[in-house]
């Protein structure tokens, strides 16, 4: 039991770090920018956001993209807080840009909210996403994220985390290089909420409401059928971490990306070669690999001294905190995998943040 307890350990660190190499070695596609300035919609979806809607706005606003080329569209799905209301006053005293609020009569989760400001946009080129608790590092990270659009198809952001502590810290590090280095050999399945940028003919098909990772399901699709996904290394911004329910909201994040990964999976065979080797290695490390983990404790424990000995070893090794987050990651998305099953967190209970 020892020897297999071992075997299925050394696979579970092993596949990560196999996939680490392979994207070093693998030949690199430099990410090419452009001075362009296409019509740009950036769509807010909000849900009780009272606190942070006219922040965000100004966040929008505050970029050194032309404001004639910008039309700013929050979609409320049904806020009790006033939110709507605060957008149209914050809206009433900016007249040198578009903003469009409009109101769902129901809360029907955030790919609904995204498909509703799909069907209501003007003649805008570019949809650009972005949540209301989070903030754009500079006032020029929208004409960044546009300029990559001159070569690919889709744009997110590295984030920086705003709260969360040393954990949250280092597998914000860990997760921002993984998806540069995705990004240079052809595309990264990961997007983020705080900024996903889509050419509008990328996205015509709208957000599936059955996959709660809308920004990175359509990343995953847009990839799979040949074109580019990535995240640049000079878009940043930050992202709210709660300080209260923190664990319920990483698992919910974790559910979705399973979802995502879980939906994605006929798409491996069809992805073109270098980004087949990314999805099939993302959709293994999400699905499957964190299993291995407690297969192999348990078969340790159960082969008497000589296991307990090594699960000490990894309980010791905790005390490194890369090492932590690893574990903390592989134990949300196995409790997430768990959590699907009778509920897919579409729609959610907020967790309070503190303003990034």
């Amino acid at each position: 039991m020892l020897v297999l307890a071992a075997a299925l350990a050394a696979v579970h660190f092993g596949a990560p770090a196999l996939y680490l190499l392979y994207l070093r070695a693998a030949p690199k596609k430099p990410l090419q920018t452009a001075a362009i300035y296409p019509k740009v919609a950036v769509v807010v979806p909000t849900y009780n956001e009272a606190r942070n809607i006219e922040a965000k706005l100004e966040d929008v606003y505050s970029q050194s993209y032309p404001r004639d080329r910008m039309s700013i569209y929050v979609v409320d799905s049904a806020s009790t807080d006033g939110t709507a209301e605060a957008a149209e006053r914050w809206a009433a005293g900016r007249r040198d840009v578009r903003v469009v609020v409009l109101r769902e009569p129901k809360r029907r989760g955030k790919a609904h909210a995204l498909n509703t400001a799909l069907a209501h946009l003007a003649d805008e080129e570019v949809v650009v996403i972005t949540d209301a608790d989070s903030r754009w590092l500079d006032r020029d990270t929208l004409r960044r994220a546009v300029a990559y659009l001159a070569a690919a198809d889709a744009v997110s952001c590295l984030k920086r985390p705003a709260g969360g502590g040393p954990t949250e810290e280092a597998y914000r590090t860990w997760y921002n290089r993984l998806r540069l280095a995705e990004s240079l050999v052809h595309s990264t399945p990961v997007f983020h909420g705080e900024l996903a940028a889509f050419r509008r003919e990328a996205i015509a098909g709208g957000f599936p409401e059955d996959v709660g990772a809308d920004d990175s399901y359509a990343a995953i699709r847009i990839a799979a059928a040949g074109g580019r996904a990535v995240t640049p290394p000079d878009v940043w911004c930050i992202e709210a971490v709660p300080q209260r329910g923190y664990p319920t909201w990483r698992l919910r994040r974790a559910q979705h990306l399973i979802q995502a990964f879980a939906r994605a999976l006929p798409n491996v065979a069809k992805a073109p070669p270098p980004y087949r080797v990314i999805l099939a290695a993302e959709a293994y490390l999400h699905l499957f690999n964190p299993w291995l983990l407690p297969a192999a404790a348990a078969l340790a424990a159960a082969s008497g001294p000589p296991g307990l000995a090594l699960l000490a070893a990894g309980a010791a090794a905790l005390l490194y905190k890369p090492y932590r987050a690893w574990a903390a990651g592989q134990i949300y998305l196995m409790a997430a995998a768990l959590r699907n099953i009778w509920n897919k967190e579409l729609i959610w209970q907020k967790q309070e943040k503190p303003p990034p």
